[in-house]
């Protein structure tokens, strides 16, 4: 019985990256920033629309590195429904995490509710732009001014996410992006830093490559968080195809859209008109009164016939034995989250899923 995967990532044409490989190896240059690194970077910045562009090894390294870059201590507030790797980048930076309940809607951060988390040691608010969908930019923009904090947007499932013909990556101190194997755009691994900071992005620099200034002068205490050749040049070659991948994204979308539009207890989410979105994923909201069965028993269906959905995000963060201590963990204060996660479910979505793929997943899900 064939597999279907929640995703599957869209690789360039073979012939065009063993052409990069012949290159790479006649020249020797591996890593620290070769002709491939270099020329990603910079056709990622055009493609993107951002002034700054930092590669990393992986969009957690970017992550941790540019908290550390913005000298980012005390607390963070952020949410408890993303990908475990937004909180451990605190963690790692020695910063507290403050979990601030979502918006039911969007299930991103919920502005409604962040200043009540404020503190005389609060320094930064960061949000995720949770299945790509952008947050309430200048909501949290507002609040950050007012009380004098940092804004770091973990954009990691954002790539190329406009709103209002603006890609959403330009808002804040910095944005981070991830370019792991089950992202729209793909290096294997990888990930990137946008900033609109000239001196922000020099010090990723330094800080990504152990510190060095030059050969004999390290300036502090780096890390080797450099983007590699490969990793570079599958980027580099994804771009020249990224259009039509989330082309066919979108067309996958529009057919779960139509089939489950009126559906008792099966719910999606909106699309705004002002918003170019890259169908990264594709959640519903399963309720059972409505519908007749729980998210874990579609799940568990879904599962027996070899087709592998995910509860993103299940569990919370907040849930986690390593964070169950952190002090804004509460019933009363992540009440949203809690309900949402235990109704989320995300299914599969890629460019090379076929239609009797969707046909399959409606008939087990029974609708």
């Amino acid at each position: 019985m064939k597999d279907i995967f929640v995703t599957q990532p869209s690789l360039p044409p073979l012939d065009e990256f063993v052409n990069c490989l012949e290159e790479i190896w006649d020249s020797k240059v591996l890593t620290n920033y070769g002709k491939y690194h270099n020329n990603f970077e910079k056709a990622l910045s055009e493609y993107l629309g951002v002034k700054h562009c930092t590669l990393f090894a992986n969009g957690t390294l970017a992550l941790i590195v540019g908290l550390q870059a913005l000298r980012i201590t005390g607390e963070v507030i952020t949410t408890p429904y993303s990908f475990v790797a937004t909180t451990h980048a605190l963690n790692w930076n020695g910063i507290t995490p403050v979990f601030c309940d979502i918006d039911e809607k969007t299930c991103n951060l919920d502005p409604e509710k962040i200043e009540a988390l404020i503190t005389p040691h609060t320094t930064a608010i960061m949000p995720v732009h949770v299945y790509g969908h952008p947050c309430e930019i200048d909501k949290i923009s507002s609040i950050a001014d007012t009380y004098g904090l940092k804004v770091i947007y973990d954009a990691a499932p954002a790539f190329g996410v406009e709103q209002n013909n603006n890609s959403i990556l330009n808002f804040g101190d910095f944005s981070v992006l991830s370019f792991h194997a089950t992202k729209t755009l793909t290096t294997f691994e990888g990930g990137a830093l946008i900033t609109n900071d000239e001196k922000l992005k020099d010090r990723l620099y330094y800080l990504q490559n152990f510190g060095f200034a030059d050969e004999e002068t390290v300036v502090g205490p780096g890390i080797n968080a450099k983007m590699n050749e490969l990793q570079a040049a599958c980027g580099l070659l994804q771009l020249k195809h990224i259009d039509k991948e989330i082309k066919k994204r979108r067309l996958i979308a529009l057919q779960y859209r139509e089939k489950l539009i009126n559906i008792s207890g099966i719910s999606f989410f909106e699309e705004d008109i002002n918003t170019k979105y890259n169908y990264s994923y594709f959640p519903v909201r399963i309720n059972k009164k409505e519908f007749g069965k729980s998210r874990d028993e579609v799940y568990a269906s879904l599962k027996k016939n070899n087709i592998y959905a995910r509860k993103y995000f299940y569990p919370l963060i907040s849930e986690f034995e390593t964070y169950k201590g952190v002090p804004s963990v509460s019933e009363d204060n992540l009440k949203v989250a809690k309900k949402v996660s235990k109704e989320i479910l995300c299914l599969p979505i890629y460019g090379g899923l076929m239609k009797e793929d969707i046909e399959k997943i409606f008939k087990v899900i029974g609708v």
